[in-house]
This record gives C-alpha cells, structure tokens and sequence, in this order.
C-alpha cells in the first residue's frame, strides 16, 4: 500500500531524510558539484532513498536551504521561551550569523538549482523575517530595544553578515558586528541606555 504524500513520514524514514539533509549540507557546502550517489553513501542510504526523498539535485539544494531556514526561525521561539527578549534576541543573532556562513557555502549549489530556465524559484526569506518581527516585538513590548524597529531595518542592519569570508575566521568578526547592532537597537530604549 503506498503512502499518502501527506501523510507523517515513519520515524526511519524521517531519519533517513534528517541524515541527508545534515551530510548533503556538509558535502554540498564543501563542494557544490558533490555527486548525489556520494551523499547518499556518506549518508547511508540507498540512492533509491535519496531520490524518493529529493528527486533532483536541486529539490535537495532547495530543501537545505528552506530546512536551514526553519531552524533558524524555530530557534526564535525556543529564545523567546527561555531567555530574557534582549538576551533571546542577540543569542538569534548568532544562529543568523551561522546561517549565513552556512548559505554562502552553499551559494554555488543555490544559485546551480535555481539559474537554469524552469528551475524552481529559491525560497524567500519568510520564516527569518517572521522569527525576526516575533524578536523584535518582544523586544519593543519589553522596553529593551528603540521602538518602530522593523524586520526590514534589521536585515539591513545586519546585511555585513553577508560581506563576511566563510572560509575565514568569521564568528570574532561576526560577533562585533552583532554587538554593534545589539548596542544601535539598544541606544534611544524606554528601559535602556540613552546614548
């Protein structure tokens, strides 16, 4: 009996699918042109596997990239659960950084998926944008942060994340940049420090 499409993926097969994902965003991040029968060895699939899952190389790209995506954003709500809204918020901005680095390994294999005519659109940044208003409001509400910030001025804000070398020593570089934003939306907060 085959499965629904829409049906939750047996917990092996869920397995399966984690574990391509974790070794194609490693493989793929080293080398864009990483053969699929590679991933699927190093992730101990059968490539019948890796392709029910993905059946083209740029379904898997794509997946990475949404699936990294979604951490991301899901990290934003576990933060905002468990940490104070500035603390939450500035311990996103380093998930963000590591997301970054991660996409401009796989720029290459992204830009392969999506440049071909017909090729799938890449995915927008929805999720990000989301986890980022969901900080920023907590922030705004708590008195942490300047009123009227917008997701859209702190993707711009943060936009030197993208300049940095991934290949390089990134995170001290990353982590003053952060710090500098973190002190621009702290500057002119009802509960924080007018500079």
């Amino acid at each position: 009996m085959r499965q629904k499409s829409n049906a939750p993926l047996r917990s092996d097969a869920q397995r399966n699918r984690e574990r391509i994902l974790e070794v194609a965003l490693a493989e793929l991040t080293l080398c864009a042109d990483t053969p699929l029968s590679v991933i699927a060895r190093k992730a101990g699939v059968g490539q019948g596997t890796l392709y029910r899952n993905f059946p083209s190389r740029e379904s898997l790209v794509l997946e990475i990239y949404r699936h990294e995506m979604q951490q991301v954003a899901d990290a934003a709500t576990e933060l905002i659960r468990t940490h104070e809204p500035d603390l939450a918020l500035r311990e996103w901005m380093d998930h963000l950084a590591r997301f970054a680095m991660t996409k401009a390994g796989l720029a290459t294999a992204i830009r392969q998926a999506t440049s071909a005519p017909g090729s799938p659109a890449k995915p927008g940044h929805t999720p990000v944008t989301s986890a980022a208003e969901l900080l920023l409001h907590a922030n705004e509400k708590a008195g942490t942060i300047r009123p009227g910030v917008t997701p859209d001025d702190f993707v711009l804000a943060i936009a030197g994340l993208w300049q940095l070398d991934p290949h390089g020593d990134w995170q001290p570089r990353a982590t003053r940049l952060l710090d500098l934003v973190m002190d621009g939306l702290r500057a002119g907060a009802p509960g924080g420090e007018e500079t």
